[in-house]
């Protein structure tokens, strides 16, 4: 018993150790702490061109999987595609923007000196059927621009393997595992920005 305890243990804080290190934030230009001495930041959200699993674009992904839940039960791919594109902004950017205002001390507001664009380049979605299960994750570009001059990118960062999913595995809702990798990214960001 103490052996399986131990094997326990030992995967789960590998787990946890590879889960911590895989999601990096990378300056590729300019300088983050620009942002120091702010108090408020404006955060907005792109999703152009983006790929979805095996899906090279996202308007592929989603006539698949509404086709694929429509042959199941009529109807169902249909309200699959609109929750799909709703979740951006009811779910993934609130939940991104509450952990990074904890993480970063900042509170956001429409028109606070610097923006930050979070551009999402990838979204796994994951899955949970039960027996099996496959976190969400996203990598995304972050620019971090003057609100008035939009043009002027004063920082350019990335954020790529932001892993989503919930503690005890019942994330069976693709939202809700993609809503949780935009949580983690918020937090990282939050704290990189810090």
């Amino acid at each position: 018993m103490k052996k399986i305890t131990s094997t326990f243990a030992f995967f789960a804080l590998s787990c946890c150790f590879l889960l911590a290190n895989a999601q990096k934030v990378k300056t590729n230009s300019g300088n983050p702490e620009i942002l120091k001495s702010e108090t408020t930041v404006n955060i907005e959200f792109v999703y152009d061109n983006i790929s979805v699993g095996k899906y090279k674009n996202e308007p592929d992904y989603i006539k698949a999987k509404t086709e694929e839940y429509n042959n199941k039960e009529a109807g169902t791919g249909d309200t699959w595609a609109t929750k799909w594109k709703t979740d951006k902004a009811n779910r993934f950017e609130p939940k991104f923007i509450e952990l990074f205002t904890i993480n970063s001390g900042m509170t956001t507001k429409k028109d606070a000196k610097y923006t930050i664009i979070f551009k999402t380049l990838s979204m796994e979605p994951g899955f949970n059927v039960g027996v099996m299960r496959k976190n969400a994750e996203i990598d995304a570009e972050v620019w971090i621009v003057e609100t008035e001059d939009r043009d002027k990118k004063v920082c350019t960062l990335t954020i790529n393997n932001v892993p989503g999913g919930t503690a005890f595995g019942y994330d069976f809702d693709t939202g809700l595992r993609i809503s949780e990798a935009y949580a983690n990214a918020g937090k990282k960001l939050g704290k990189y920005l810090k």
